[in-house]
């Protein structure tokens, strides 16, 4: 039976969500024998192959234009994904995915600073919000050292940056190509690392001056995992967009925190205590909030 138009986004929203999820899952199978400039490196050329394939089928159609905004999008993405594989891999999953989320946060944020934007103040509310329940979900996990938080903080920031970027390119490139700005910088970005490194003999500190690394055995399935399920991911947010006018479907993503939760319980991480899962919810509450104010905004001054 053919799905109802008016929940197309909304189901491709939670299958992106779930992708996304699962790629975090996959992360942390591979924990203890990859690091993260080794996951960062894998994840993208399991991507960049897939993507090749696609162009070969269909070439993409795109007029062009911005080339230095596709490169600076590019170079913010793969920051977002070292520091969200950083995470991942010292982190619980849901914990992670949290940080990751705050990125609804930091675009109200930079849209009021650097363009003015400013969506009243049910907005402001559920940007302060967003900080509480960042402060509540660094609470519980306090034992953790500091830097992982940071690194949590820096990848809302610049997948915020990031977002705010592809917002800009879609008038000019083909969906596939905002995507292999992301996936090829994300592989050409530890290429050079292991370059340097092996050619000055640095030592390798597993995020960014990493050994290369083939995956042995049951390995290969999961960094396949890993490289596949970040591809649905970005595929079905893309197809959610183009689906549901409503907009709604941005506040739907947050469903990603949900599934983590529980793909990391089921890979050992414990249940987040009441007050990390106060602050979680409090970050949900944020982004929907932020999500629906400014797709009701673009729909009235329409």
């Amino acid at each position: 039976m053919a799905i109802d138009s008016r929940y197309k986004g909304i189901l491709f929203m939670l299958l992106a969500a779930l992708g996304f999820s699962l790629m975090g899952g996959a992360a942390k199978l591979l924990k203890g024998s990859f690091g993260a400039g080794q996951l960062v490196f894998w994840r993208n050329a399991v991507g960049l192959l897939s993507l090749i394939i696609l162009f070969i089928s269909k070439p993409p159609n795109s007029k062009g234009g911005k080339l230095r905004l596709l490169v600076f999008r590019g170079i913010m993405g793969t920051t977002a994904l070292y520091t969200l594989l950083y995470c991942i891999l010292h982190l619980p999953l849901g914990t992670a995915m949290t940080y990751n989320l705050t990125s609804a946060i930091f675009i109200a944020i930079f849209s009021f600073f650097l363009f003015k934007e400013y969506h009243g103040r049910i907005v402001l509310f559920a940007v302060l919000l967003g900080f509480i329940g960042m402060l509540l979900v660094y609470q519980p996990a306090i034992h953790f050292p500091w830097y992982y938080h940071v690194a949590g903080l820096t990848s809302g920031i610049s997948s915020a940056i990031a977002y705010m970027s592809v917002n800009r390119l879609a008038t000019y490139y083909d969906n596939r190509i905002i995507m292999l700005a992301f996936i090829g910088s994300g592989f050409i970005v530890p290429s050079l690392f292991m370059i340097v490194r092996y050619a000055f003999q640095l030592p390798p500190d597993n995020v960014f001056f990493i050994d290369w690394k083939w995956p042995v055995g049951i390995e290969w399935l999961y960094v396949s995992w890993l490289g596949l399920a970040a591809l649905f991911g970005q595929y079905f947010v893309t197809r959610s967009y183009g689906a549901d006018k409503a907009g709604i479907v941005s506040a739907i993503g947050y469903s990603n925190i949900v599934f983590s939760v529980f793909i990391g319980m089921a890979l050992g991480d414990n249940f987040p205590d009441l007050i990390s899962s106060t602050g979680m919810l409090c970050i949900i509450a944020s982004g929907v909030i932020i999500s629906v104010v400014k797709w009701r905004t673009r729909t009235l001054s329409g």
